[in-house]
Order: C-alpha cells, then sequence, then structure tokens
C-alpha cells in the first residue's frame, strides 16, 4: 500500500503540470535553455525521510538559494553581532537585484538580496589550504549529505553576465562592507550560485535547518541551533524579496527562492520542502514552486501560525492484540485460532496534536507493517488536536484499506473523528468508546475470517461453555440436574459491585456486559461475555462479594448454579464439586493474565 502522502504528492504533482506560465530565467545562458517541463517535488523530514514526485534527480544550479547557507557559514565564523556591523536583517521590499544600500551605513538591508549575499561572501576567509570558496562548498555539502560539484558552465555565463553584480561589489568596497578584493569576493559569489544541486539535496538542506541544525540522516551537526535561528528569521521576512508579505501570509514558511528554477521551505522541528521548476514568475521565483508551496501550507495546516511545536511521538504505544486481547472468554479452539493470527491486527495509541510531522509519522509507520497487517486499530482517546492533515491523510488511509480488502476501525469516545472520516471516505467506519470493545470487534473479525464456524452461536449448551470444558460429562450431569433458567431484558443490572456470591450463572444466548470501577471511582467496561461464557463465580473469593456491576446488553438466557445448589453439590458428590472448583480456578487464572497483560499495555502507553 502506498503511503498516502506519497499519493498526495504524486497527484499535487500531476495537477501542477499543467501549469505552463512563466519563464526560464533569461539572464544567464544556461538557465535561459531550461527544460520548462521539468518539475518535481521533495519533502525531507527531520528523521530522514524523504517523499517525492517528478523530476527530483535533476541537476540545476542553485542561484540565490545558496545565500541563507553562506550567511550560515558567516554566522559560525564571526558570530552574529560582527556579521551584523556588515549586513542588517531588515525586509528591504526590492527585488533580488536592486541597487540599494542603507544610507550613511552602506550596510546591506539583509542577506538575502544580491548586494547581502555578496557581503556575505565577503566575511568568509580562507583557512590554511583551503580557499574561501572550498569552504563554502564544503560547507553547502555537509548539509546536503553529498559532495556538490561546481558547473564550470554557468559559472562562466555568470561572469558573462554580471556586470551588475560586479557594481555591486565595488560600491559595497566604497563603504568598505568589503575589506577585500572586491574582484574576487563576487568571483566567488558566482561560484556559490553556479553549484549544482537537485530538489533531493534542498529538501535535506532545507530539513537540516528545521532539524536545528543537524543532518536528519547523518545526525551530525552541521550549524549550531543559534545559526539556525537567525537564518530561518532572515528567510521568513526577506527570503522571497518583494514577495515576502504576500508569501508569509498565504504560506508561512521561511523560504528562498533561486532563479535556476529552485525553491525551499522550512518548517522548523517537522520538514523541509524543496520544488524545482524553472519557469519563473516576476518576483523570480518558480511559478510551479510557489503554487506547490502554497498548496502544501494549506492542505497540510503547514502554514507556522497553525503547525505549533512538535512535542513527544504522536504514538504512544504501538502493539498487536496478541498483547491485549478482549477479556471475551472463548473455547480453546477460539483462543488457538487467535494466537495464531494475532498480529495481524495492529492497535496504534495515538495522542498530542496530529500535525504534518505526527500524522507523516503515523501513517508511515501503518504503511510500513501493510504486508503481514489486515486489521487496525487507532486509539485516539489521548488526541488533543486531529488537524487538517490527520485528516485528510486519514481519509485515504481508509480509501487504501477498503481498496485492499482489510478493516479499520477507531476507539474515539465522543465519535467526532469517526464522523468526520465517514463523510469524506462517504463509507460507515467501525468506532467504540473504549478499548474492550474494540477488540472485541477485532477477534470476531479474525474468528469469521479464518475460522467461521467458530465465531459465538446464537446460544450454547451448558456443556459447551468454555468455563466447563476440563470437567467429565458425568459430572457436567451432575451440575446440569441443579441449575436454574432465568431471563434478563436487555439494560437489566443483574449483579452489582459489592453484593454478595449467590450463584454462578450460565450464558445460553445473548450478552452481558462487565463493568468494574477505578481507584478514582469512575467505571470502565471491563469484558462482554456471550452463549458459552459465564459470571458471578469471582464473587467465591476471600472477599465473597460481586467485583464487576453485570448488564443485559440483549435479551439475554441463563442458567444458574445458586449458592444453595452449590453447597448441595459439595454435600453429595464433593469429587464432582472439587472438579468443578478447579475448572473455575483455571478460568479465573486464565482472566487475571489477560487482564495483566493489558494493564501493562496501558502503562506501557
Amino acid at each position: 500500500m502506498k503511503s498516502p502522502i506519497q499519493q498526495y504528492l504524486d497527484a499535487l504533482h500531476e495537477q501542477l503540470q499543467a501549469n505552463t506560465e512563466g519563464t526560464p530565467y533569461q539572464g544567464i545562458p544556461a538557465t535561459a535553455v531550461a527544460d520548462p517541463q521539468k518539475f518535481g517535488i521533495c519533502l525531507a523530514t527531520v528523521d530522514g525521510v524523504v517523499y517525492e514526485a517528478g523530476d527530483t534527480d535533476e541537476l540545476f544550479s542553485i542561484q540565490s538559494i545558496s545565500k541563507p547557507f553562506t550567511y550560515a557559514l558567516a554566522l559560525e565564523d564571526l558570530g552574529s553581532e560582527a556579521v551584523g556591523q556588515k549586513i542588517d536583517v531588515e525586509p528591504s521590499g526590492d527585488a533580488f537585484n536592486e541597487i540599494s544600500l542603507q544610507r550613511g551605513t552602506g550596510r546591506p538591508d539583509n542577506p538575502m538580496i544580491n548586494a547581502g549575499a555578496i557581503a556575505a561572501v565577503s566575511l568568509i576567509k580562507s583557512r590554511g589550504p583551503r580557499s574561501r570558496f572550498s569552504r563554502i562548498q564544503d560547507f553547502y555539502s555537509s548539509f546536503a549529505g553529498r559532495d556538490l560539484e561546481l558547473s564550470s558552465s554557468v559559472f562562466n555565463g555568470e561572469r558573462m553576465t554580471g556586470f551588475r553584480n560586479r557594481a555591486l561589489a565595488q560600491l559595497l568596497r566604497s563603504f568598505e562592507i568589503i575589506e577585500d578584493d572586491p574582484d574576487g569576493v563576487v568571483e566567488d559569489y558566482f561560484r556559490q550560485c553556479s553549484i549544482m544541486v537537485n530538489a533531493r539535496d534542498l529538501a535535506l538542506m532545507a530539513a537540516t535547518l528545521a532539524n536545528g541544525g543537524v543532518h536528519p540522516r547523518e545526525h551530525n551537526q552541521v550549524v549550531e541551533p543559534e545559526t539556525v535561528q537567525n537564518v530561518l528569521s532572515v528567510m521568513t521576512t526577506c527570503g522571497m524579496y518583494d514577495d515576502a508579505g504576500s508569501w508569509t501570509t498565504s504560506v508561512g514558511l521561511p523560504a528562498k527562492s533561486g532563479v535556476g528554477g529552485g525553491i525551499i521551505a522550512v518548517l522548523p522541528g517537522q520538514l523541509g520542502i524543496a520544488i524545482y521548476s524553472p519557469p519563473l514568475d516576476a518576483h523570480g521565483s518558480s511559478v510551479r514552486g510557489v503554487e506547490t508551496c502554497t498548496r502544501l501550507a494549506r492542505d497540510m495546516g503547514l502554514h507556522f501560525m497553525r503547525s505549533g511545536r512538535p512535542g513527544r511521538s504522536s504514538i504512544r504505544s504501538h502493539y498487536t492484540l496478541r498483547d491485549s486481547f478482549s477479556g471475551v472468554r472463548r473455547t480453546t479452539e477460539s483462543v488457538e485460532v487467535l494466537e495464531a493470527h494475532a498480529d495481524k491486527c495492529v492497535i496504534l495509541e495515538l495522542g498530542g496534536d496530529l500535525l504534518f510531522a505526527e500524522t507523516e509519522t503515523v501513517v508511515r509507520t501503518i504503511t510500513d507493517e501493510q504486508e503481514d497487517m489486515e486489521l487496525l486499530i487507532l486509539d485516539l482517546r489521548k488526541v488533543d488536536d486531529f488537524g487538517p492533515v490527520a485528516l485528510r491523510m486519514m481519509t485515504q488511509l481508509v480509501s487504501n484499506f477498503e481498496a485492499e480488502g482489510k478493516s479499520i476501525c477507531l476507539i474515539d469516545p465522543d465519535g467526532a473523528v469517526t464522523s468526520q472520516l465517514a463523510s469524506e471516505c462517504s463509507m460507515t467506519i467501525a468506532s467504540f468508546p473504549g478499548h474492550p470493545a474494540a477488540m472485541e470487534w477485532a477477534e470476531t473479525h479474525i474468528l469469521e475470517r479464518f475460522a467461521p464456524e467458530l465465531v459465538s452461536p446464537q446460544s450454547v449448551d451448558v456443556a459447551a461453555t468454555a468455563t466447563l470444558e476440563p470437567v467429565s460429562p458425568e459430572d457436567v450431569q451432575k451440575i446440569e440436574e441443579l441449575l436454574e433458567d432465568r431471563r434478563y431484558e436487555a439494560g437489566h443490572v443483574i449483579r452489582r459491585i459489592g453484593q454478595p456470591f449467590t450463584g454462578i450463572q450460565f450464558i445460553v444466548s445473548g450478552r452481558v456486559s462487565l463493568t468494574g470501577r477505578a481507584t478514582d471511582g469512575s467505571r470502565f467496561r471491563q469484558a462482554t461475555l456471550g452463549p458459552g461464557m459465564t459470571f458471578g463465580e469471582i464473587a467465591l473469593g476471600a472477599s465473597g462479594q460481586q467485583q464487576t456491576t453485570v448488564t443485559a446488553l440483549e435479551t439475554t438466557k441463563v442458567r444458574v448454579l445458586t449458592h444453595h445448589a452449590l453447597e448441595d453439590l459439595e454435600k453429595d458428590h464433593p469429587d464432582t464439586a472439587l472438579r468443578l472448583w478447579k475448572a473455575i480456578a483455571r478460568d479465573a487464572y486464565t482472566r487475571v493474565e489477560q487482564t495483566m497483560k493489558d494493564n501493562a499495555i496501558r502503562l506501557r502507553g
């Protein structure tokens, strides 16, 4: 099963491929002849997972997307105070190549416009045998996670057409913003713009910024968190030049575009985005790139005003049915079938806010397990915010499950999420308010699929009950002679917590629920019992009192071995009574063991 995120990207790429607006940048020979049909989208999460669609392997020159990274290197070398003396951090409101310096100081407004970027290059110094440019190139490579190469043809084109940038360098030298030979500085600026990347490289570079300066795959600290903070702040206010205000409103992500056709965007703590598409708009940004980011931000809830800060993992617990059966007592044959196929049912307990990063983790976990998984239970009781991206991705997931013949259900106490998903999918989705009922649903599915003959029948003779399995037919006959018939209507409370033992009740038909009481006084559903099950015998313990409240869920017929009849059995047939006690103890220990497993799951979650 393909990831819903991958499906979304594929569909988005197909939709936006039809947009033919814009023209490749004509100022450099290499970009002027770029294929306008090339289009790639790449997302990289902070834990190194990459999703891509289209031409993500296509190499192109990094151009102005280099600017935040050179600025980061300058900050690492000199610190923000020293860099701030040469380059300000204020939005200019001008185009990327505008000749604009601050009055008096001559400082460029910010490091994202060409004047500021050239000034940033001048702050990078050679170290030993490593030249200024080799340090810049190596620095970019550490963000990408591979060695990036310079394109000689792009560089030569930059040199032949870069008159305006040479003029900016000379102007900066006149104000002593550049303190060295401006020709050498601008040549290195041309070189950094000529480094070749693809969309995957840029996505990982952006993800490194999103990850606080740590490469998501190499796990090395490329830059310090303070540097990342400064870089992303300037990208937010200045990265999209004279379109920054509109971008921040509609997309709301720190970003940087380049005339080579690339755009990067960063969602701190969650992911990096990169798009390649050569046709540009009037601001010098990729037309498809801007539209892609706008759609991603809207559909995935990525705007920084909505995305929030990622907390602990959204997956609080991850286990299979083997670790947490429902508590419904079943025959030995049924238990064997459930044990054999229990790992086909996966339970994920989710919590916190399901935003992009959290939802991505959930759907990736599910799709990675899909080969063996046939049933999925999502426990949403600890989810605080089921955001729009969660709704979109889960809708696709449910549809995928339906198409592949798999089943999904939710533990959703108020049913709000279930209602939303059902509306989006136009189908009924199984939903339960608590854990035991969902486990019972899963067990029924497994039995119906692999052993339909073992699915609980409408009625069961006392001789076939699970408790009496170890007891001989002769003993069962003696017990049956002492039983009384009773009938309870739906909703009737048969026994309450604290009542004394009055007998063992064998369910012939119908179903009852067992409700316990937590230490805080709240009640919780402990189990559901059906034909062939018994209740009431727990009160035979030391306390002599009922430990659960038993309520009929539908019309239920039982046969009761009253406490008086049990006394008669012990008196008249002591050996039979002893074997009955052993069977009851065996059944009780089985239930205690399962309860301990369930409690361990809840504590772990």
